[in-house]
C-alpha cells in the first residue's frame, strides 16, 4: 500500500494515479492522519448471455400443426367488401 499526501496530490496527481492503475491502494494523508484511501474500482462482473424463448415451441403448442399459409390475412382482407 502506498501512501501519499494533500500535497503530493495536489501537485503530483498523475503519479499517484498511476500508482491507483496499476492496482495498488493509497492513503492519503494530512498532517500525519490518514484521511482518504483511493482504490480502483472492482472488475466488472462478466455478463451472462440472457435465454431467449422458443417461439417456434410456443406457436407450436398453441396452433399444433396446423400449417397456416402466409397468405390467409390477404385473401380474408381481399374477400370482404368494405
Amino acid at each position: 500500500m502506498k501512501r501519499a499526501t494533500i500535497r503530493q496530490i495536489r501537485h503530483d496527481f498523475s503519479t499517484v494515479l498511476n500508482w491507483v492503475e496499476d492496482g495498488e491502494q493509497v492513503e492519503v494523508s494530512k498532517r500525519g492522519k490518514i484521511v482518504a484511501l483511493i482504490t480502483a474500482p472492482p472488475a466488472p462482473k462478466a455478463v451472462r448471455p440472457r435465454k431467449r424463448p422458443d417461439f417456434a415451441a410456443r406457436l407450436k403448442r398453441i396452433y399444433g400443426n396446423t400449417a397456416l399459409s402466409g397468405n390467409i390475412i390477404v385473401e380474408e382482407r381481399d374477400s370482404r367488401p368494405y
